[in-house]
């Protein structure tokens, strides 16, 4: 079913990158009291459902981001609506200091779902890689003579505070010149020598995306993965799994380190956590649960509203067929994207589940994620030569394939705009 049959002409290039082919909409004034941060389109978006987005024009969109993989279940899901009702009626936050249902309820399920031993529940992904990074060094002062030091991967993007920052690869960053800490090598990724090379006895950690999604979907090999876990066990070190992006269910799996047989004595989980409420996770096993109390604190952490929306969210996962449902669908939107890949000349496409990452043939990714706005499809662009896609784990085949019409028609809207370019340039 097509929501939005709207045909326009063909913009130039130009227009593309001035966002001059989005649809008009009406302007919010509150809009210059936003504090810039990202760049974003126009339109103003006032409801969703399943894997549609209207904006306050009553236009549709088929949202293959969905917040960034954070929309776990889709927009506003009914399961989800009425947990967080229901539970708002209930309580909300009683307070860090004090226990409630929800929040031993989820961190419970999330120690057995993934053969944990603590668990403890934070906003966002940011927080608790930060709080992984904490805790490794915990560990560091009790059973590795102090070692600080923490070995991550180039490309690598582990959230935005100053510690995590520092920990990731400069070149995912908005902002290059952001300050680093100290405490953290770089290595190449997918390269087992050069982590073997740069471990000392300084060496506390080695913290590892099994898919960098902001490079443009990198994958690691199951062989890398499975030699990182075997060095870190015998040169005596810690192996944390940053899986906020590819976590609960988004790859097919609970984790990513369950298909590929590895395991981590820290995981990181966020994102689709709370299904678009701000819910994330860190996970310890063995001797890495060695926080003692006082040493996280959190005004918001764990609290009842967040802990009933991941409560919801992990019923979803565990639903007979759910996790089948995201590998089929995944394939199907793989085999639709290779087919759009060769006809149009880009390159390489990479992922696993619902999480894809294609390659350009050249630097025009923002300009067709504008196209794709135009022809009512919402996508987004990791880096200049790559397009990602996260649509909701609920997503239908027929939802990939009005995607891939659309997908279809920015690709020649863009394409037609940079032939325009050449003759101009020509004449």
């Amino acid at each position: 079913m097509n929501l939005f049959k709207m045909r326009r002409g063909l913009p130039d290039l130009d227009d593309l990158a001035l966002d001059a082919i989005a649809p008009s909409t009406t302007v919010n004034p509150s809009r210059e009291y936003l504090m810039p941060s990202v760049e974003r389109p126009q339109q103003v978006f006032v409801r969703g459902q399943g894997s549609w987005l209207w904006d306050s024009a009553d236009r549709a969109y088929l949202d293959f981001t969905q917040g960034r993989g954070a929309n776990s279940l889709g927009h506003s899901p009914s399961a989800l609506v009425s947990a967080i009702a229901e539970q708002a009626q209930a309580l909300i936050n009683p307070g860090f200091a004090l226990h409630n249902r929800g929040m031993l309820s989820l961190a419970a399920r999330l120690c057995q779902l993934t053969g944990s031993d603590q668990a403890y529940l934070l906003n966002t992904g940011t927080e608790a890689c930060e709080a992984a990074i904490k805790l490794a060094r915990k560990w560091g002062q009790r059973h590795r003579a102090g070692a600080s030091r923490i070995i991550v991967a180039s490309n690598a993007c582990h959230g935005r505070s100053l510690a995590t920052i520092s920990a990731s690869d400069s070149s995912t960053l908005t902002n290059r010149f952001e300050p680093q800490l100290p405490g953290f090598s770089h290595v190449p990724f997918n390269d087992l020598a050069a982590l073997h090379a740069a471990v000392d006895a300084r060496t506390v950690a080695v913290m590892l995306e099994p898919i960098q999604s902001e490079a443009g979907v990198i994958p690691a090999t199951a062989n890398y993965l499975k030699g990182v876990e075997r060095l870190c066990r015998e040169l005596g070190i810690l192996l944390i799994f940053d899986e906020v992006q590819t976590g609960l269910g988004r790859c097919g799996q609970l984790l990513v380190e369950q298909s590929c047989d590895v395991r981590a004595d820290i995981v990181v989980l966020g994102k689709g956590l709370g299904g678009g409420v701000p819910l994330a996770a860190l996970l310890a096993r063995g001797t890495a649960c060695c926080f003692d109390r006082g040493e996280l604190t959190g005004t918001h952490h764990g609290n009842a509203l967040m802990s009933a929306a991941g409560l919801a969210v992990m019923d979803a996962l565990q639903e007979r067929g759910f996790l089948e449902h995201v590998v089929t669908v995944g394939q199907h939107l793989r085999e639709g994207l290779a087919r759009l890949a060769h006809r149009y000349g880009h390159g390489e496409l990479r992922g696993q589940g619902l999480l894809w990452g294609l390659d350009l043939s050249d630097d025009s990714a923002e300009a067709v994620v504008k196209a794709a706005l135009y022809e009512g499809l919402l996508i987004d662009a990791p880096q200049p030569a790559c397009l990602r896609f996260t649509p909701a784990l609920t997503v239908s085949k027929a939802n990939v394939d009005e995607m891939l019409l659309r997908l279809a028609r920015a690709f020649s809207r863009v394409r037609t705009a940079q032939l325009q370019c050449r003759k101009g340039i020509a004449v």
